[in-house]
């Protein structure tokens, strides 16, 4: 990241807390609070928590003791807004980078809060001070200070909400890296499943054979040789119910066998020979 744009970053960060101030109607004492400001009247400014605890030299000796907080946010809600942080690559890069998004302020509105305080009656402030205004020039002159310390390090504002820069980068980090995980054992997960349906699928697959009714009587192959095996017809045929064949013997065969005889014996190894072939025909259509 330029200096250019981290200093960009710092300024619009900055000049949001300064125009709460701005807003103030009492110009005269803002004034005031700003020269207190720029000649350093504000001698110290720590941090107790979420809370701002500032010393400020005024007209007197002693100087007066300054405090300053806003309503910090539940460690719900600080969950809601580092899980919705997470879920947006270009937030999670520019905070781990040190730079301010500038429409940081959608990651909490969209969870129902508010980063920046709306007035000035939202940031809780209390001055040792006589003067019963609220803020004084004390208090502004802390405002003021935390303007210029907002430009320093945009985290400061989280710590007024109660959640530090270290702690906010942590648990980005953290949560980044789970889902990172949970991600990648998802993947894992996904992947072993289909190879276990695949190898489920295959074999079945395999051997899956559509039936088809119409044929399913029909055999197209012919027979295996050795099961093959041709008989003689012992039942009666045509030539038996027929009888012999009344056919004149002839004076060459007035001795042997008649004609009929003769012709009866030919039809029947002829009516033999037409089965056995009719038989292997069928057979091996």
């Amino acid at each position: 990241m330029s200096q250019e744009n981290l200093q960009a970053s710092r300024e619009w960060w900055s000049q949001r807390w300064l125009d709460l101030l701005d807003s103030y109607r009492f110009k005269k004492r803002l004034e005031r609070a700003r020269n207190y400001s720029r000649q350093g009247n504000v001698l110290s400014i720590e941090f107790k928590g979420a809370k701002v605890l500032a010393r400020v030299q005024g007209s007197e000796v002693e100087p007066y003791k300054v405090s300053l907080f806003l309503d910090a946010f539940s460690d719900e809600e600080w969950g809601y807004v580092i899980e919705t942080m997470s879920q947006k690559s270009i937030f999670a890069a520019k905070l781990l980078a040190g730079e301010m998004p500038q429409n940081i302020e959608d990651v909490f509105t969209s969870n129902g809060l508010s980063l920046f305080p709306f007035t000035l009656g939202d940031v809780h402030s209390k001055c040792s001070c006589p003067d019963k205004a609220v803020p004084c020039k004390h208090i502004g002159a802390v405002y003021y200070q935390l303007g210029d310390r907002f430009s320093e390090d945009p985290f400061v504002l989280f710590q007024l909400r109660g959640r530090t820069r270290e702690k906010i980068i942590s648990d980005l980090r953290n949560l980044r890296s789970s889902k990172l995980l949970q991600k990648l054992a998802d993947q894992s997960e996904e992947k072993t499943s289909k190879q276990e349906k695949a190898e489920i699928q295959k074999p079945i697959s395999e051997h899956q054979y559509s039936l088809k009714s119409d044929n399913f009587w029909q055999y197209n192959e012919p027979l295996e040789s050795s099961l093959v095996v041709i008989s003689p017809s012992v039942g009666e045929t045509v030539l038996d119910v027929l009888g012999k064949i009344p056919l004149a013997k002839d004076e060459e065969n007035l001795v042997t066998s008649s004609a009929g005889d003769v012709t009866m014996n030919y039809l029947q190894s002829v009516y033999k020979d037409v089965s056995q072939k009719a038989f292997l025909a069928a057979m091996n259509n």
